[in-house]
């Protein structure tokens, strides 16, 4: 019985990928991360919202440089007709009625940038639609990560429990012959416990991961999911170079091109401003009836004064202020996306490393470590406390091998968040 036992106990242990959540049907997404991100981008509420918003900035370029409507004004003049009749409003009847047709005309320059500040405008919306997807892929992945380690997790620990409870049958049997402690019995049932209680935990995480994926995929909270297949392959490290990426960084972030977008539209905002100690023109051309015929033209031209200079010097300098703000935010954010990219890169790196150890380093001491426990258990050389003890090594070494592996992909997940696209993307 105790040669069965062994042999089950170490090809269990050595069995750790699987799902132990509940089936799907094939047609739930969820399988792989790339479906995911298809559906997000389809469905997600806000991310379509940013959509139309950056639809409706772009409409409001053309507008921006055109002319004011024309404006037409009739007047009537000497209603009464100097006393002879009463008053009246037809233009035949009335001593005279004029006709003034205005244009508004803006001085040179100022419609092209107003122009270029919607455009600039609508480059910054479109770089907040581009940041909400770059956004929202980040958390698609990283939702996707965490099913996989609950998935994991949960399937490891049912493992360790199924491994538990055989271990109580041999230890049933030990103790009737007198050869097993009741505080071995004692101690089996703790584990037993604490066990279960976290399947109870992770069945609960399946459940909060399934919820929050479905919220961002604009599908109902309780919709099915499938249970992730395989983590995605990381990147070769020739692909990871931190000067290359920096490269993709500065041209595809999204936060930085909105950013630059602003800085522009703040600078032609300033030129504007200066622009301000210019008049405007109103040009018009005016028509007088006399009863039924036209008899008299004119043309008009009237310009405002900007004669206020304390107001004027006020606008320059606030477009000023505002022109430092935009370019010292937009180093900013140059800045802390660089110290990210970097960040990650070294965690990832790290993570890689750490993966690799528990693989090959770890993995098969903590496995020798176990099975010399066994045996020695079997031959009456060990006590049950011993075999507990290498029991948790092979699931500590397993639990931070499956870390080290999500971690990677995490730190993978906000690499291509900040480069605005997945790192194997074509440059």
């Amino acid at each position: 019985m105790q040669t069965v036992l062994r042999a089950g106990i170490v090809a269990a242990l050595l069995t750790v990928a699987g799902s132990a959540g509940a089936q799907t049907p094939e047609s739930a997404p969820g399988a792989s991360v790339e479906g995911l991100m298809q559906l997000a981008r389809q469905r997600n509420p806000e991310l379509s919202a940013m959509r139309h918003e950056a639809v409706a900035a772009t409409e409001r370029v053309l507008p921006a440089g055109a002319l004011m409507d024309p404006r037409l004004k009739m007047e009537l003049q000497d209603l009464t007709r100097a006393g002879e009749q009463g008053p009246t409003l037809l233009p035949s009847n009335v001593g005279g009625t004029v006709y003034t047709l205005t244009q508004e005309l803006p001085w040179t320059g100022k419609r092209e940038l107003r122009r270029d500040i919607a455009s600039l405008d609508a480059e910054a919306a479109q770089g907040r639609e581009r940041q909400t997807w770059a956004e929202l892929a980040a958390r698609v992945k990283a939702l996707f990560v965490q099913r996989y380690l609950v998935q994991a997790s949960q399937r490891l620990a049912s493992e360790n429990l199924d491994l538990m409870l055989q271990l109580e049958q041999v230890m049933q049997v030990r103790y009737a012959g007198g050869l097993a402690a009741q505080q071995d019995i004692t101690r089996i049932h703790v584990e037993h416990t604490g066990m279960r209680a976290e399947l109870v935990a992770l069945s609960a995480e399946w459940r909060q991961t399934q919820a929050r994926l479905n919220l961002l995929l604009g599908r109902p909270a309780d919709a099915a999911l499938a249970a992730p297949m395989a983590l995605r392959s990381l990147p070769d490290p020739s692909q990871l170079d931190f000067a290359a990426l920096s490269e993709r960084l500065r041209q595809g972030n999204p936060q930085l091109l909105v950013e630059g977008s602003r800085a522009k539209s703040a600078e032609k905002a300033r030129d504007l401003s200066y622009r301000g100690r210019y008049p405007d023109f109103t040009v018009g051309i005016n028509a007088t009836q006399r009863q039924s015929t036209v008899r008299e033209w004119g043309v008009m031209v009237e310009l405002n004064l900007p004669i206020r200079d304390g107001v004027l010097k006020s606008q320059e300098r606030e477009s000023e202020a505002m022109l430092a703000a935009a370019r010292a935010r937009q180093e900013a954010a140059a800045n802390q996306a660089k110290a990210d990219l970097l960040d990650n890169l070294l965690a990832l790196e790290s993570a890689r490393q750490t993966e690799h150890l528990m693989r090959f380093s770890l993995m098969p001491q903590a496995d020798l470590t176990w099975r010399a426990a066994l045996a020695a258990y079997e031959n009456g050389k060990a006590d049950f406390a011993t075999l507990l003890d290498a029991m948790r090594q092979v699931r500590q070494a397993r639990q931070s091998q499956l870390r080290a592996q999500i971690d990677a992909q995490l730190r993978l997940a906000e690499i291509e968040r900040l480069i605005g696209e997945d790192v194997g993307a074509a440059p």
